[in-house]
C-alpha cells in the first residue's frame, strides 16, 4: 500500500506545527551543539598545540590566536549573508551544505600537521558553521505554531548554553587520553548522524524573494569581516592603537553604512531596515548584543582565573562551567511561562540583575582564595539569568521578520551575539590587560615588557625560565595579585555595560498586558509589545 501523506501546507503548520516537529528539533539541536562547541572545546587545547610535534604542532602565540580568530572571523562575517542565501535556495540545504562542509573541515583539522594548515581549516570550520547555523533557527520558525514556537526556541537557547558549558569538557576528557586532532575528529560521526537524520526528517522551505540582493550581501560580508577583524586585533593586542585596529574597524563601519544606505534604496532589500524604527525589534537587538558583550568578555577570563590562578587541569575547568549550561538547559524552556504570567519587563530586569550579580561579586568579591563553591553558584545564577533574557529578545527579533524571511531573522539574531561576543573580548580584554600591565610595571619592573603584556604571557616567562628561580616566587606572587585586581577592574566595566541593558528594559520591555480580545498567537508572542 502507497504512502499517500504528504508535507503540511503553510496553514496547517501556522496553526498546528509539523507533525515531525519534535524529532527536527532533537537534530537541530544536536547540530546547533556541534558549532557551539566547537568555539570552546579548542581554548582547552592551547597548551597542547604549542607543544613541539608529535604532541602538538608547534604553535606560537599568535598561531595559537588565529586558530580561534580564524573560525571566528570567518563565521561572523558570513552569518548574515549565509541566512539570505538560505531563504532563497533552501534552508534544509544549506543546514546539510554547512554540515557537509563543517564535517570535512573537521577531518582535516584533525590531521594538520602545521599551525598554518590548521588556521585555514578552522576558517572552513567557522564557514561550515555559518551556512548551517542561520537555517537551525530558520526551521523552527517555519515547522513550530506562533504557540509552541517560544518554548521550542528556549530549547533551541538552552542547546547554546549547553554547547559552550560542554566544550571544555570534551575537549578536556579527550586531550587526557587521546592526541590533540581528536577535538576535531569527534565532529565527525555527529556530524554523519546529522546529514543523515536532516535528510530524512527535515522539510524544505524557502522565502518568497523575488530578486537577488547580491550587493547587499556582499557589503554585509566585507563589512562584517573588516569590522570583526578590528575587533579581534584590538583584543589580541589588548590596545585600540594602530591602523589595522582602527583602521579596519572605521573601514568595516563605513561599508555597514552602506550596506544601510543601499538597503533603505532598494525595493527587495536583503534586511528591511523599517524593521529598526519598531521599538521591541530594536530593543531585543540591543540585548543580544548587550547580554553577550559583557558574558563572553567575562567569562573568557574566568578560564585564565580557573586554570592559572586556581591551578584547575582543562577537564575540570570545562566540568566547572557545566553549572552555566545546565542551568539555560533547564530554565530556558521555562521563560516564556513566566513572561506570560508577569510581563517582559518583570521577568527582563530579575534576570538582567542575576546576570549584574555575576559581574558584582567578581568584582568585589572574587580573591585568589575564593571557595569553588562560589564559583558554582555564580555560574547557576548567570546561567538562569541568561536562560530567561535570551529566549524572550530572540523570539520579539523572529517574530517581527515575516515567516518567508526567517534565515534573514536568525542569521540577523546570531551575527549580533557573535559581534557583541567578539566585542565583549575585546573590549574587556582591553580593559584587563591595561590594567594588569599597570600593575605590573609597579611590581615587577625586572620583567620585560612582553612578560608583562598579560597574567598567560607572566606564566609562560615564569614556565619558560625567562625569570631567574631567586625572583619567581615573587613575580608568581605580583602577578598573581596583579590579575585579581585586573579582573575587578574588568568586572566593573561589564557592571556598566550591563547597567545599559538594564535601562533598556526597563524603558522598552512592557509589563503583562493581557487582554480578553487577545488572540492564540497574540498570547504566545511574549516579549516587548510596542511600550
Amino acid at each position: 500500500m502507497s504512502d499517500t501523506r504528504s508535507e503540511p501546507t503553510p496553514a496547517e503548520v501556522e496553526d498546528q506545527g509539523h507533525p515531525r516537529r519534535w524529532a527536527i528539533l532533537g537534530v537541530l539541536v544536536i547540530s546547533l551543539i556541534v558549532v557551539v562547541l566547537d568555539n570552546t572545546v579548542l581554548n582547552v587545547a592551547m597548551k597542547t598545540l604549542a607543544a613541539p610535534a608529535p604532541e602538538g604542532v608547534n604553535a606560537s602565540q599568535s598561531d595559537l590566536a588565529w586558530m580561534i580568530n580564524s573560525y571566528t572571523l570567518v563565521f561572523a562575517g558570513l552569518l548574515f549573508a549565509s541566512g539570505i542565501i538560505g531563504d532563497r535556495i533552501g534552508r534544509k540545504r544549506m543546514l546539510l551544505a554547512g554540515l557537509v562542509v563543517f564535517g570535512i573541515a573537521s577531518l582535516l583539522s584533525a590531521y594538520s600537521t602545521t599551525p598554518d594548515q590548521l588556521i585555514w581549516y578552522r576558517a572552513l570550520m567557522g564557514a561550515g558553521a555559518a551556512i548551517m547555523m542561520p537555517s537551525t533557527l530558520s526551521l523552527l520558525r517555519n515547522i513550530f505554531s506562533a504557540k509552541e514556537f517560544p518554548k521550542a526556541l528556549g530549547i533551541w537557547t538552552g542547546a547554546v548554553g549547553i554547547g559552550g558549558a560542554i566544550g571544555p569538557i570534551v575537549g578536556g576528557s579527550l586531550l587526557e587520553h587521546f592526541w590533540w586532532g581528536s577535538v576535531f575528529l569527534i565532529n565527525v560521526p555527529i556530524v554523519v548522524f546529522g546529514i543523515i537524520a536532516v535528510a530524512i526528517l527535515a522539510p524544505e522551505s524557502k522565502g518568497s524573494q523575488a530578486k537577488a540582493d547580491f550587493v547587499g550581501m556582499a557589503l554585509s560580508m566585507i563589512g562584517l569581516v573588516s569590522l570583526t577583524y578590528g575587533i579581534i586585533e584590538a583584543g589580541d593586542a589588548g590596545s585600540w592603537a594602530g591602523i589595522e585596529v582602527w583602521g579596519t574597524i572605521a573601514l568595516g563601519v563605513l561599508v555597514l553604512v552602506a550596506f544601510v544606505l543601499w538597503e533603505k534604496r532598494i525595493p527587495h532589500a536583503s534586511l528591511d531596515m523599517k524593521l529598526f524604527k519598531n521599538t521591541r525589534f530594536s530593543a531585543s537587538s540591543a540585548i543580544i548584543t548587550l547580554t553577550f558583550f559583557g558574558m563572553m568578555g567575562l567569562m573568557f577570563f574566568m578560564t585564565f582565573y580557573l586554570q592559572l590562578l586556581k591551578g584547575y587541569t582543562p577537564l575540570e575547568t570545562g566540568l566547572l562551567f557545566l553549572p552555566f549550561g545546565a542551568s539555560m538547559l533547564v530554565f530556558a524552556p521555562l521563560s516564556n511561562t513566566l513572561v506570560q504570567k508577569l510581563g517582559a519587563k518583570t521577568v527582563g530586569i530579575v534576570a538582567m540583575l542575576l546576570v549584574i550579580t555575576n559581574f558584582t561579586v567578581t568584582a568585589l568579591v572574587f580573591e585568589a582564595d575564593t571557595p569553588v563553591w562560589v564559583v558554582i553558584v555564580l555560574f547557576l545564577i548567570t546561567g538562569a539569568g541568561m536562560a530567561n533574557l535570551m529566549p524572550p529578545a530572540m523570539n520579539t527579533l523572529m517574530s517581527a521578520v515575516p515567516r518567508e524571511k526567517a534565515g534573514v531573522g536568525s542569521a540577523l539574531a546570531n551575527t549580533l551575539r557573535q559581534v557583541g561576543g567578539a566585542l565583549g573580548v575585546a573590549v574587556l580584554g582591553t580593559v584587563m590587560a591595561q590594567a594588569y600591565q599597570s600593575l605590573m610595571g609597579d611590581a615587577a619592573p625586572q620583567l620585560d615588557d612582553a612578560a608583562r603584556e598579560s597574567y598567560a604571557a607572566t606564566y609562560s616567562a615564569l614556565e619558560g625560565g625567562a625569570v631567574p628561580a631567586e625572583a619567581a616566587g615573587a613575580v608568581q606572587g605580583a602577578a598573581d595579585a596583579s590579575f585579581i585586581d585586573a579582573l575587578h577592574t574588568t568586572a566593573f566595566a561589564a557592571i556598566a555595560v550591563a547597567v545599559v541593558g538594564l535601562i533598556i528594559i526597563a524603558l522598552f520591555f512592557p509589563g503583562r498586558q493581557r487582554r480578553e480580545t487577545e488572540t492564540p498567537e497574540q498570547a504566545a508572542e511574549p516579549a516587548l509589545a510596542e511600550a
